[in-house]
């Protein structure tokens, strides 16, 4: 008899793809060099963020209370269990629109699988868990799209709504801010463990965890005048975003690296030598602008580049403004906040 989509068994999900979550992001170099190639598209008076300054999603204003906060993100399975799957990438999706300052109003599915190598129940367990995260999140999923590819992709297209004066851009922060880490890293290890057949099951939930946490905090933070820039860690590492914050605020910035939050299971991983072949690309690609101190091992390296999934927001604030940007961070669940480092005048990564 032959296999079709409702009889065929269903295979590991992270086999079906070469890479997974947003570790399977183009790196910055290779992506710059592509944008380059790119014409000068129309940007009318309306648009109040476009892509000069790499920023996490696209604001255009409507009135003077209102601008649309435009955004879409898509990747391939990070985990095998499909509705898992389908959870992290909508929390994922979701996590510009909250970076920017904005509240999610709707969501549109972005759905491509293999359908010769994947049952119809598979594929609806993954949208299935994507809807999920949007009704916690208070919103439609209000239509989308769907193709027959080769590897599983899911995602979404996510709305939002915010103040016009309330937008919060990586381009903004000041010298002296103090730089906040809403999650911990590590994600990016735990996966590489994970296809390795080497995660705990301890290890797995605290990976679910945090990838499936909103980033709700976003609009609270964006409320307080003290917070001058706000961008979310994702597949090009603490050390990519924040050298994207450099760039476009024309800053520098100082990290001491005792103070990162870190999942417990990828630093003993990282430790083992289980890393991404995304954190050696991200490296590569920005690893001249960032300065180590002497002794500084791979391992810790491969930290400062890991791609994160769903990671967490990355605050620059004035210092008066840090304890009430921690207090915001644990009212919503967030109690790995922490205060990493602090801009400067100067350019590139200093890391101590």
């Amino acid at each position: 008899m032959e296999n079709t989509p409702e009889t065929v068994p269903a295979p590991r999900l992270t086999q079906l793809a070469h890479g997974g979550g947003c570790g399977c992001k183009i790196a910055p170099a290779v992506l710059g060099d592509i944008l380059k190639h790119v014409g000068s598209g129309i940007v009318p008076p309306e648009l109040m963020v476009g892509i000069e300054s790499s920023d996490d999603a696209a604001v255009y204003r409507l009135n003077d209370t209102q601008a649309l906060v435009a955004t879409t993100d898509f990747f391939t399975p990070i985990v095998d269990d499909p509705r898992d799957f389908g959870r992290i990438a909508a929390t994922n999706a979701l996590s510009d629109v909250y970076a920017m300052g904005g509240k999610p109003i709707l969501a549109l599915a972005l759905v491509g699988m293999p359908l010769a190598k994947l049952p119809v129940d598979v594929i609806g367990q993954i949208i299935d868990g994507g809807a999920s995260v949007c009704r916690a999140a208070g919103i439609p999923v209000a239509g989308g799209h769907s193709i027959d590819v080769v590897e599983p992709i899911y995602g979404l297209v996510a709305l939002g709504l915010v103040e016009p004066a309330k937008v919060r851009k990586n381009c903004n922060a000041q010298a002296g801010d103090m730089l906040v880490l809403g999650k911990p890293l590590g994600v990016g290890v735990l996966s590489a463990a994970l296809k390795q057949e080497k995660l705990s099951a301890a290890g797995y939930a605290e990976m679910l965890h945090w990838t499936t946490l909103l980033n709700t905090p976003g609009p609270k933070l964006a409320e307080l005048p003290g917070v001058h820039a706000m961008t979310d860690v994702t597949g090009f590492g603490l050390a990519g975003h924040l050298l994207e914050i450099c760039r476009g605020s024309r800053l520098g910035a100082d990290v001491a690296f005792a103070d990162l939050p870190l999942i417990d299971e990828a630093l003993d991983g990282v430790r083992q030598g289980i890393a991404t072949g995304a954190s050696t690309r991200n490296w590569a690609s920005y690893g001249s602008e960032v300065e180590l101190p002497n002794g500084f091992a791979e391992w810790q390296q491969k930290l400062l580049t890991d791609p994160q999934t769903s990671g967490g927001l990355l605050v620059s604030c004035a210092p008066a403004a840090v304890d009430t940007v921690l207090a915001t961070f644990s009212a919503d669940g967030f109690g790995a906040a922490r205060v990493i480092g602090q801009m400067r005048e100067g350019s590139g990564l200093r890391v101590r």
